[in-house]
């Protein structure tokens, strides 16, 4: 594969990398897309969207803990595949590496990634819904644990972000910056379709970076990019 060989011929000069990965890195290791999957598109009458959303937060917490506690069901199983292990050797080869991802099921924080820019946020995270303090929850512990912050006593909400919220500012602004100054940025099974994220893409090439685009399929980005992999993030992180 030409491309390959002249990524990795890229690589061999480049002092810092992004990355950013989507939905279809986590469906190679099983776990079902957030819009539909695992019985999942519908739940209890009402459309992901309407239980995803911070105004079901204050109408009805318990609902929403119910959904994502079945979210984290569906997950709690699935093991991180040869394209998470690989991000994580990845921090030791450059000066400096960056780990965006637009998913929320913490894969990429089992395989041993560190500093990761979770832009929707951790399916096994909560936070206080008064003071904000953050809770990490054991993956395989459903439902989930605790329910009540230690610190206020006030309730836990899952600590992703929802339908009608914000991305974390600090979080994205972060990404923004290393987007802005990386050599090489990374594009990985990501459909280029979700809005900011894929802006991180705009700014690194606009920039001077060079694109990379890994999925299986061609995307909006393919032709935008300077290189085009094709094939899943398992089979082609781990030759690189």
């Amino acid at each position: 594969m030409e491309n390959l060989s002249q990524v990795k011929e890229l690589l061999k000069n480049s002092k810092r990398v992004c990355v950013l990965t989507g939905a279809g890195v986590s469906a190679e290791s099983g776990i079902p897309t957030f819009r539909g999957g695992g019985d999942s598109a519908v739940w209890k009458g009402m459309p992901f969207e309407k239980i995803s959303s911070a105004e079901m937060v204050e109408k009805d917490l318990d609902a929403v803990w119910e959904w994502f506690d079945h979210r984290r069901a569906l997950y709690k199983d699935c093991l991180p595949n040869a394209a998470h292990r690989a991000f994580t050797l990845w921090q030791e080869r450059f000066e400096e590496f960056t780990l965006i991802t637009q998913n929320v099921d913490g894969l990429h924080e089992r395989a041993g990634s560190r500093e990761i820019l979770e832009l929707h946020g951790n399916i096994n995270h909560a936070k206080c819904v008064d003071c904000s303090g953050i809770y990490r929850i054991d993956p395989q512990i459903v439902p989930h644990q605790p329910s009540e912050c230690s610190e206020c006593g006030s309730k836990l909400r899952p600590d992703v972000v929802l339908f009608g919220e914000m991305l974390p500012i600090e979080t994205f602004q972060k990404a923004e910056r290393r987007s802005k100054r990386c050599d090489v940025f990374f594009v990985v099974g990501t459909s280029a379709l979700v809005y900011p994220a894929i802006g991180l893409a705009d700014l690194a090439k606009y920039a001077g970076a060079k694109l990379v685009e890994v999925n299986p399929e061609e995307t909006p980005m393919t032709s935008f990019c300077d290189f085009s992999l094709c094939g899943n993030a398992g089979d082609i992180i781990p030759l690189i």
